[in-house]
């Protein structure tokens, strides 16, 4: 039976029945189970494997964004966050999304660079030609490095020369090896290949090579999201669904023209985006870089994302970025709650995760944009964020819901107003 992500009543439902619900919906194994329902999926035994000096272990939440269709395919999208409205502003964005067909993906090669640093030149022009007129043993020689990759379909496919004739320790030419990774994220498999040509660049060039690194501006390993909306889905009691896409395009023009409002506005988008790429175990700092600066690309910091309107009226989503994911090696194949992740969303390669990544940061600044160009981001983020404060006051059980309803209702969210309500609740 195909899945069905909208998971009616699903938040409504205490954790312990939402478990049981995915057990039943994704057939999980009673394994699978015990991870979602015992805190510390991740023993202390593996984790002082992972990372040096351990200590101990940190948690935060992990919940389930609702709805998403990708490509016709419905997808549940596991995501860990600790900030309120992220789960739920995203799943309300993928229900409106499924009116005009979900969300249409692409993405390009998994192709990643590792750059080569040869410093000492006179003559960098020349050693430029030199570097491409021995490419295809440059090449075969970073290829004896991973005979898995070969074997599965990659490796390195090219180079790239650059060419800097003036800097401060002189002119400088950057070789860069262009390396198909797989379903890999591919940083020590391109920090090995640099490192295995570097004796030969040296020769080759008369040079001294330096750094040998991997990129983590990965521009030629794009993912790609499209979503359509027609105006009723924004409807609302106060506004109609064009006048709400009018502002929504009015937000996105500020950020496209405006780094300030640029920082935002892209932070919004991974709010979504590195959830999931933390749930899958994935380099999370390794997509922000990569991110920030494909938005430098123009010769400015702009948005990720464009909104603008179609002959029909229709609002039209994109987003194109850097999307470096793995779903073999890290942590992603030594932490269980990473290995669980990718059995819920059920992706067959790390391309297809990382379409399902960008979705998720569409859906996300979409929620944002509507919130900030309506009612204003606080109204819908404050009624989540209460929960916090609840907690924060000492409320349990039905208490957290009561005195939630309380503050909301006042629009009054405060850690002092929470106190006195929960104290006036039990002294009755």
């Amino acid at each position: 039976m195909a899945l069905d992500s909208r998971l009616s009543n699903f938040r409504n439902l205490t954790p312990a029945q939402r478990v049981d619900h995915l057990q039943d919906l994704l057939q999980l194994s009673s394994e699978d189970v015990t991870l979602l329902k015992n805190a510390g999926g991740l023993s202390l035994e593996r984790a002082d494997g992972m990372i040096e000096n351990v200590v101990g272990k940190f948690e935060l939440p992990y919940g389930i964004a609702t709805n998403f269709q990708v490509n016709g395919r419905d997808v549940l999208v596991p995501l860990v966050v600790e900030e309120p409205s992220v789960v739920a502003a995203a799943s309300y964005m993928a229900r409106l999304a499924r009116a005009g067909g979900g969300f249409l993906t692409s993405s390009s090669a998994p192709l990643m660079r590792a750059q080569v640093q040869i410093v000492g030149l006179s003559d960098p022009h020349g050693a430029r030609h030199s570097l491409l007129r021995n490419k295809d043993e440059i090449i075969a020689l970073a290829n004896t490095k991973d005979a898995l990759l070969i074997k599965l379909g990659g490796g390195c496919r090219d180079i790239e020369i650059h060419t800097f004739e003036s800097s401060p320790i002189g002119p400088m030419v950057v070789a860069h090896l262009i390396v198909d990774v797989r379903d890999a994220m591919g940083a020590n498999t391109v920090n090995t290949m640099a490192e295995a040509v570097a004796p030969l660049i040296e020769k080759v060039t008369g040079g001294k090579v330096r750094l040998r690194i991997l990129s983590n501006l990965a521009d030629l390993r794009l993912a790609r999201a499209q979503a359509r909306f027609a105006p009723e889905v924004f409807d609302t009691a106060e506004l109609k669904g064009a006048d709400v896409i009018d502002g929504i395009i009015e937000a996105y023009t500020f950020a496209a023209i405006d780094p300030y409002r640029a920082a935002t506005h892209n932070k919004g988008i991974m709010n979504g985006i590195d959830p999931l790429v933390v749930a899958t175990g994935n380099d999370w700092r390794a997509i922000e870089a990569g991110a920030h600066t494909y938005a430098c690309r123009n010769g400015h910091y702009g948005s990720l994302t464009t909104w603008e309107k179609d002959n029909n009226g229709h609002l039209v989503g994109t987003i194109e970025m850097p999307m470096a994911l793995g779903l073999v090696g890290g942590a992603t194949k030594t932490h269980p709650m990473a290995q669980l992740s990718l059995r819920i969303l059920a992706v067959k390669s790390a391309q297809e995760l990382a379409e399902i990544a960008v979705a998720v940061g569409l859906a996300q600044n979409l929620g944002a944009l509507r919130a900030l160009s309506t009612e204003g981001i606080q109204r819908g983020h404050m009624a989540l964020h209460a929960r916090n404060i609840a907690l924060l006051a000492g409320a349990a059980g039905d208490e957290i819901d009561w005195v939630v309803k309380q503050m909301v209702q006042e629009k009054d969210v405060r850690t002092d107003r929470a106190t006195a309500l929960l104290n006036e609740r039990r002294a009755k």
